[in-house]
């Protein structure tokens, strides 16, 4: 299977059903592929070798994921946030490409062919062509999407997904036609993301419409919610942080026709899962857990575990609420140890997984899965005795003070409780005497007292005093990826060299 083939799927399985953008306005499954095929012979005009796609989101994006399939080449989603050198060193990397951007700056490289604003990019797709070059038909081992990892703790690697990994995904995640006719997601996670593509084909292969939202913001979401009658959402943690914020302002309006609420890409504090459950009682809650390696997500805490978790008395029953769920049952979860044998439950060492949407495959390096398909994660984390799966975090990212290994998460969690705490992130600071000191810092909420010595105190307090922070800095805001993953590396540049 490619691409293309959900793509007919759901423009002859779904009749007159909008697929993409308002119920009045927008395109059914048929008129999104006859515009993706339109697109097609556009692209390939130019020989292109990939399309190159930087914007923010909206239509333009889902018609150029299957055009490029449809002409039988790769799709970039750039970050347009990246820096320009950043921007330039990705597109040169492309071979002949085409470019969908408003963005001129990058329009002068060698290798660009040709650039089409998003406009632009919409006209083409919507004209009605005399002739129409008949759609390439990629092999399911043809790549159909490259991706730049995030590059939190490195510089960003070019992940390669295959069309056999992303429809793999969604054949092991949703039912073809399974959405009532009233269903509709709203899409707010930029197109770069795994998330974005993954919502995109999972949703159309669902029947369920497909709305964008272009410019986020918390009060934008819930009206554009409201309008649309929307159904259905994903969000990564620093949306749902803004949105339970604005919803607890007096007079918010709380969304009635929410059905499901998905969030994930980056760990959420049980603080703000608290107050949202509280706030949206009638909103079935799932955390997915995936890595663009793996073609999203791979582990899902479902509605019922937040319901259970939340009412249980029980503590491991309770604390699974911290918990990124139970794997999907089209992928294996291992926990390895630093001799890459099994570990048993409770026991934290590397996640490795396995499955058809596991690609775990970069330009830069090709493979990266062992032999039996396996990959490693570079997250560590444990099972419970019931498969519930527990990210602590990122190796890279673990401090390691005194000969000690101390998980950055854990500290967070803590301080995330003090009231006074909006916003935390620890790492480790080189020290030669200790290997790490460990660093903490903290956005504090408007006007909140809290000193230094406050936190130190609420941390001892709670963990033993060898993870309790050398040091605490004050900042208005973290640096996250629009993802949000926190940028651990840019905060060490808040520390002074000599320290």
């Amino acid at each position: 299977m490619n691409l293309l083939t959900l793509l007919d799927m759901v423009a002859e399985g779904h009749g007159e059903r909008v697929a993409l953008g308002s119920d009045s306005a927008g395109l059914t499954g048929a008129r999104l592929r006859d515009q993706a095929y339109t697109g097609a012979s556009f692209v390939r005009t130019y020989d292109v070798e990939t399309v190159v796609f930087m914007g923010e989101n909206g239509p333009a994006f889902p018609l150029a994921l299957f055009a490029a399939a449809a002409a039988g080449v790769p799709l970039l989603p750039l970050n347009y946030r990246l820096a320009p050198e950043q921007l330039h060193a990705a597109v040169a990397r492309q071979g002949r490409t085409l470019l969908i951007t408003d963005d001129a700056a990058l329009s002068g490289l060698d290798n660009v062919v040709r650039t089409v604003g998003l406009r632009e990019w919409l006209a083409v797709c919507a004209a009605r062509p005399q002739t129409l070059a008949a759609p390439a038909q990629p092999d399911a081992d043809d790549v159909a999407v490259l991706l730049l990892t995030s590059g939190t703790t490195a510089a960003p690697k070019s992940a390669v997904l295959r069309h056999r990994h992303l429809t793999a995904y969604v054949l092991g995640s949703v039912e073809f036609g399974g959405s009532d006719p009233d269903e509709a997601v709203i899409v707010s996670v930029p197109p770069y993301h795994i998330a974005a593509i993954a919502n995109l084909l999972s949703n159309l292969y669902s029947g369920r419409r497909v709305v964008y939202l272009e410019h986020f913001t918390a009060a934008g979401w819930l009206g554009a919610v409201t309008a649309q009658r929307v159904t259905h959402a994903m969000l990564v943690p620093t949306m749902l942080t803004r949105i339970v914020d604005e919803l607890e302002r007096p007079g918010a309006p709380v969304p009635t026709t929410l059905r499901s609420l998905s969030y994930g890409g980056a760990r959420l504090p049980l603080t703000v899962l608290e107050r949202a459950l509280t706030l949206l009682p009638h909103t079935g809650f799932v955390n997915a857990y995936g890595l663009t390696e793996t073609s999203s997500s791979v582990a899902v805490l479902g509605p019922d575990d937040h319901r259970q978790a939340l009412s249980s008395t029980d503590p491991a029953v309770r604390a699974r609420l911290g918990s990124v769920g139970c794997p999907l049952p089209s992928v294996d979860i291992e926990i390895r140890d630093a001799s890459g044998r099994p570990c048993p439950p409770g026991s934290v060492g590397m996640i490795y997984v396995k499955g058809a949407q596991v690609a775990g495959e970069y330009r830069e390096t090709g493979p990266v899965t062992d032999a039996d398909g396996w990959f490693a994660t570079r997250d560590e984390g444990h099972l419970d005795a019931g498969g519930y799966l527990f990210v602590r975090g990122r190796a890279d990212d673990t401090i390691i003070r005194g000969g000690e290994n101390i998980a950055p998460a854990e500290i967070e969690a803590v301080l995330q409780r003090h009231p006074d705490v909006r916003d935390v992130a620890v790492v480790g600071i080189a020290d030669e005497e200790w290997g790490h000191r460990i660093g903490a810092f903290v956005v504090l909420k408007p006007d909140a007292p809290a000193t230094e010595d406050d936190l130190r105190a609420f941390v001892r307090s709670r963990l033993r005093s060898s993870k309790t922070p050398d040091e605490i800095r004050f900042l208005d805001e973290l640096p996250h990826t629009p993802t949000g993953k926190i940028l651990r590396r840019e905060l060490l540049a808040y520390v002074p060299q000599s320290a």
